[in-house]
């Protein structure tokens, strides 16, 4: 399994994970729950009307936290935008309610991966493993 399919699996389990920014000097934190492998790289996606997508392309050192059962999955990276039909292709077949309410109200989906990962898989005292994604 790779990095990227090991952080992907992760993610599946926890269901529910959070996305990190800053806004200026403030961290601000939100839960999220769509991410997407594709050719052992990770995507994201989230409304570019909203802050969560201002935020990181002004600064985009971000973070994911993720908690399952007695682990928790810290991934931080550069947030890269990715413009490509194909990619959004795969996300509407992903999650065709949440882009059908896109279209309808005229939104633009913003995706996005992570440059220079790096993953901490931790118990609650201890790290029981560390790579790059």
């Amino acid at each position: 399994m790779t990095n990227a399919a090991k952080v992907s699996a992760f993610l599946d389990e926890a269901k529910t994970f959070y996305f990190l920014t800053t806004d200026g000097d403030q961290p601000k934190g939100r839960p999220f729950g769509f991410h997407l492998l594709v050719d052992d790289t990770i995507y994201f996606g989230c409304g570019t009307f909203k802050n969560v997508f201002r935020q990181l392309t002004k600064n985009p050192k971000v973070e994911v936290l993720a908690v399952n059962g007695g682990e928790f999955l810290r991934y931080d990276g550069a947030a890269k935008v990715v413009k490509d039909d194909a990619l959004l292709a795969k996300v509407r077949a992903a999650m065709p309610q949440i882009m059908d309410m896109y279209d309808k109200n005229g939104w633009e989906m913003g995706l996005f991966c992570l440059e220079n990962g790096h993953a901490e898989i931790r118990g609650m005292m201890e790290l029981k493993e560390e790579f790059d994604v």
